[in-house]
């Protein structure tokens, strides 16, 4: 998610220094983002995704650590138990809980 908004921000910036659309245009661009960036169904949405894909990496871990055994670096394995464990926190970065 955080890629995909960088992403969003690169493309409005390029946007508004590309044309001549001037400070209107940015500042209706920055409240539809922030419009949407406030909905609930977004934050909600972006909160099960984050979920989801933190559920499914960790069973994607464990079928992988099955298979491929002791074939795995130790570093590799010990920089995704980090990942697994910092996600399970309850605050996130982003705001986006809801709890």
């Amino acid at each position: 998610m955080r890629y995909r908004l960088t992403f969003v921000v690169g493309l409005a910036l390029g946007y508004v220094i590309g044309t001549r659309a001037g400070r209107e245009r940015y500042e209706q661009m920055k409240k539809s983002a922030r419009q949407i960036a406030q909905n609930p169904a977004v934050r909600n949405a972006a909160e099960t995704a984050g979920q989801t894909g933190r559920q499914y990496a960790g069973k994607a871990f464990a079928v992988v650590s099955d298979k491929v055994g002791d074939a795995i670096p130790d570093s590799v394995t010990g920089r995704v138990r980090s990942l697994r464990d910092r996600g399970s926190g309850a605050d996130d970065d982003w705001g986006t809980s809801n709890t």
